[in-house]
């Protein structure tokens, strides 16, 4: 990869989310987005999601290598399970594998010490809704379909169970640098516990608060996207007309 090449950013998804929600962002010249897709949505929605972290990051890893092949190192970004799965992927990537990992970037969620309680995976389909809604602050759109929400619920489900059953995989941190991002009025992650995210690497570490809820990515793409471009190339040296999502 030439100097002037953007570092590629992997990206993981929130509960019930797919590639597609990334692949929608415009981006600026400085960021090349490399939306990973997990089975159970979109063009892979006759496949079983995945129930477990480990299992999830298993099977991504040669995924993600594959992707980001010719590339000298890599940055991973995920919001809410995203982050969880982001986080461990880079754990497998420095202890698996000989891709520098640049960055890691943490979106939405408590550090992994302090993980979700498991509290909504085993409602009724009516109450589970309700409650991640509760959650989230965020109702998708496509529960506005009965046909939508029917084949959504099942993924999303197996999503929230992985979610709210991880457990780190080791209790040393990874080695990259991390920054965590919060919305300011996120009422389901405490600004305490993001800033615990600290604690889960043994290089830098930035914790950054941007407009909006527990959701604020929805809107604010934007700004996190400056976010992202500035902590890769911090004094601006890489240039282009813009990359797209690969």
């Amino acid at each position: 990869m030439s100097p002037a090449e953007p570092v590629p950013v992997l990206c993981l998804p929130f509960a019930g989310a797919g590639a597609g929600f990334f692949r929608k962002w415009q981006q600026p010249s400085s960021l090349r987005l490399v939306p990973l897709q997990l089975p159970g949505r979109e063009e892979r929605t006759d496949e079983e999601p995945h129930r477990e972290v480990a299992r999830a990051v298993h099977a991504l890893l040669p995924e993600a290598l594959d992707a980001v092949k010719g590339h000298s190192e890599v940055a991973v970004f995920g919001h809410s399970l995203g982050a969880v799965l982001a986080y461990e992927l880079a754990r497998a990537l420095e202890e698996r594998t000989e891709l520098p990992v640049a960055h890691v970037f943490v979106s939405g969620s408590p550090a992994p010490e302090h993980g979700r309680a498991g509290e909504a995976a085993e409602l009724s389909d009516d109450e589970f809704v309700a409650r991640v809604e509760e959650l989230a602050g965020y109702r998708h759109p496509a529960f506005e379909s009965a046909e939508f929400r029917e084949l959504m619920l099942p993924t999303l489900r197996a999503d929230v169970e992985m979610h709210e059953s991880y457990r780190p995989a080791s209790d040393y941190p990874i080695e990259a640098p991390l920054t965590c991002l919060r919305g300011d009025r996120d009422t389901l992650v405490t600004a305490h516990d993001a800033q615990l995210w600290k604690s889960a690497t043994t290089s830098a570490f930035d914790y950054r608060e941007l407009a909006g809820g527990h959701m604020y990515l929805t809107d604010g793409q934007p700004e996190l996207l400056g976010v992202l471009a500035a902590a890769l190339d911090p004094e601006g040296r890489r240039a282009g007309d813009g990359a797209p999502c690969v």
